[in-house]
């Protein structure tokens, strides 16, 4: 197999794998690190050629990671390899409605956790996983390879590369993101509901400490979220209108920082920019299938949800545990395409993706209507759900699974 960066013209001869796993963005890849245990043969197919990430400045995008989803990176080798000053630990966490004293806050301490989640850069976990998959040999790599066509059979899929390449595999997973090329070529039918909304992510240095805190205000113009970072440095994630992220994006870096820092009353007090502002468009996407024979989807390819609950990576990672679980664990059944194999995963996966997408969707709707009636629920239901801990307790346990 050619690793990525490969150019050579055996890159056009074909390849035969077990798994062929196109997209080797972070759900893919950890995927990927977690077949090491199947004795499948695994190869990662992506157009792109993933530049080095450098250590300098900070990451926009980051993530909020679960307990469960850090057992998988910890499970795949990946964890381990962060550097721990990139790593920041959420004790509790705050949401603020659009009334007065209408809020709840969820501790790690109330549920006997030791946090409630780590914010890590994007960049960190994409590198980590990338170590691991080259240096054990998890995964060989065919990076900046586009793939073309899909055809199944009755025993393998051949995927042709757009440079005349080609590549059989008794399974294809696509992990390549909200708009799939692998669920597009396959036929697998999506339902797409464009929320109008960018995530508008920057990042800050603030003059008072997070406190481990991360902070989130339902307001006119969407949701706004302050993850902690270490130091005092927090990301910002707004997701607002797609006339108020350009106005966002249009304004220059003090600007920008004064909004910030009023729109979240001014909880941690002045803000300077860090990272400059980009933003990226907010969808629900529903697939009818995540599963045909000899195919298989993880993560946005299969399911794409509002970052309001910061649930999405997390959702992709609980499909790529799951899915490498139902193969390593296949027993007699030696063909990793077999769409009874295939099923137990989909099975497994259904009634979590189905819940986060609908409460995600729900809430969307319910902090986004104005009016004295959808604003009494809001905020009357934030009161009451945080006056009674047991209830808030089964809710972030449910959440951080």
């Amino acid at each position: 197999m050619h690793d990525e960066g490969s150019g050579s013209d055996g890159a056009h001869a074909a390849l035969k794998c077990d798994v062929l796993v196109v997209g080797a963005g972070l759900v893919g890849a950890s995927f990927a690190a977690a077949l090491r245990a199947s004795g499948l043969r695994t190869l990662l197919l992506d157009s792109d050629r993933p530049a080095v990430p450098s250590h300098d400045g900070w990451d926009s995008r980051v993530f909020a990671i679960s307990p469960g989803s850090k057992e998988h990176l910890d499970a795949c080798g990946a964890w381990g390899r962060m550097p721990a000053d990139r790593i920041a630990r959420v004790e509790a966490m705050q949401v603020c409605g659009d009334a007065q004293g209408a809020e709840i806050v969820f501790s790690a301490y109330d549920c006997g956790l030791a946090e409630l989640c780590y914010i890590v850069e994007s960049r960190e976990i994409q590198r980590a996983l990338a170590a691991v998959n080259a240096e054990h040999g998890a995964a060989d790599r065919l990076f900046g390879h586009s793939p073309l066509t899909l055809a199944r059979g009755d025993d393998s899929v051949r995927v042709e590369l757009a440079d005349g390449g080609s590549v059989d595999a008794r399974l294809v997973v696509g992990a390549d993101g909200m708009n799939s090329w692998v669920r597009e070529t396959a036929g697998i039918e999506s339902r797409v509901r464009a929320y109008g909304q960018q995530g508008v992510v920057a990042n800050f240095e603030t003059e008072l400490a997070h406190e481990s805190v991360a902070r989130q205000w339902f307001v006119a113009d969407g949701v706004i979220a302050l993850l902690p970072l270490p130091g005092n440095r927090v990301s910002l994630v707004w997701s607002t209108s797609d006339a108020h992220a350009t106005h966002l994006l249009a304004q220059d870096m003090d600007d920008f920082a004064r909004e910030i820092a009023t729109a979240c009353r001014n909880v941690l007090g002045d803000m300077h920019v860090i990272t400059p502002p980009r933003s990226f468009p907010l969808q629900l996407v529903r697939v009818n299938e995540t599963v045909r024979p000899r195919l298989a989807l993880l993560g946005d390819a299969a399911h794409v949800v509002h970052p309001l609950a910061g649930q999405g990576l997390n959702l992709g990672f609980a499909d790529a545990c799951e899915l490498a679980r139902v193969l390593c664990e296949r027993g007699a059944q030696d063909d990793c395409g077999d769409y009874r194999l295939l099923r137990r995963y989909a099975r497994a996966r259904r009634e979590a993706v189905a819940t986060m997408q609908w409460t995600t969707d729900r809430l969307q709707r319910l902090f986004a209507a104005h009016g004295y009636g959808a604003s009494w629920l809001r905020n009357t239901g934030l009161r009451f759900t945080n006056a009674i801990v047991p209830l808030k307790n089964i809710l972030i346990k449910h959440a951080l699974a």
